[in-house]
């Protein structure tokens, strides 16, 4: 009986290029002896005359055993939460401009997922975030994220105000434009782009990283993954500023309200080819130099 007997698809609606992979990942399976396909609703209804079983995202973990996500990086994030608490591996085909989670392209599909499918592979878990706030006295969750969590003021060109705790021991009263709260998958993206590190997927570290401070002191501390992160907002300009999971806003803050961030239990099991390098991902993605080539 093979590892992966069902297997998921999930992926978007808008590209023509991901229809085309997509058409090409579902005839590629359907060749496998003993390989049943479900798929999500972003799938349902692009794969033309091939009809699979619609399962809900928040479900696949009651039928798959495996998940292939046809897209970009965005794709995968959005799924990320969801496949993580349900405990399933998740394989990433990308379509997009970057492909640092969706590391498998398209000319590779076959080789790739065969190696996978028989079991040969590196499995990668990574760990994610999430928020809570203290404004209603619960501790409410506001969200989770893979790559960062944001404190930002929601109006460009505004600096907000606001005290940063690290496992309940004060840091640092900071104006800035916001902090990041990186994890290793995210500081390849918002977090770059900030000046944070660069960290290895296999760190249990997070990043956080100051945006435009108003000061030349301050700069990005890396803090162990199982800190936890307290951050309470105080009263700059009267703005109002907003708590974003992977790009997406979840909240927006009062003066005073406190939140607090930590590393979810359950992580993401992502499948790479048995080839797969890190570094060699950034060198494509970052474009890193390249060894020189000697006649």
């Amino acid at each position: 009986m093979p590892q992966f007997p069902t297997i998921g698809l999930i992926s978007r609606r808008d590209n023509r290029d991901i229809v085309d992979t997509l058409l090409l990942v579902a005839s590629f399976l359907g060749k496998r002896q003993g390989t049943t396909i479900v798929v999500d609703e972003s799938v349902d209804g692009l794969l033309g005359t091939h009809k699979f079983e619609v399962v809900q995202r928040e479900q696949m973990g009651q039928r798959c055993q495996l998940v292939i996500v046809v897209g970009g990086d965005g794709s995968m994030l959005k799924a990320a939460t969801l496949l993580a608490e349900q405990d399933i591996p998740v394989v990433g085909i990308n379509r997009g401009r970057l492909g640092f989670l969706t590391d498998i392209l398209p000319d590779d599909i076959e080789s790739a997922l065969d190696q996978i499918l028989d079991g040969h592979y590196r499995e990668e878990p990574r760990f994610l975030l999430e928020v809570a706030t203290d404004a209603d006295g619960t501790g409410r969750l506001l969200g989770s994220a893979m790559n960062d969590i944001v404190l930002h003021p929601g109006i460009a060109a505004q600096m907000i105000e606001f005290d940063l705790y690290v496992d309940g021991q004060f840091v640092c009263h900071q104006a800035s434009d916001g902090l990041i709260i990186a994890t290793p998958t995210g500081s390849t993206a918002y977090s770059l782009s900030a000046g944070g590190p660069i960290m290895h997927p296999r760190l249990d570290v997070l990043a956080l990283v100051p945006m435009y401070p108003h000061s030349l002191s301050s700069r990005p501390i890396v803090v162990d993954s199982k800190s936890r992160i307290t951050l309470v907002v105080g009263e700059r300009h009267n703005t109002m500023p907003q708590i974003s999971c992977d790009g997406t806003v979840m909240h927006t803050a009062s003066v005073g309200e406190t939140f607090t961030v930590q590393r979810k239990t359950k992580q993401l099991k992502l499948l790479h080819p048995v080839d797969y390098d890190y570094y060699a991902t950034c060198r494509s993605k970052l474009g890193w130099a390249q060894r020189p080539v000697r006649n």
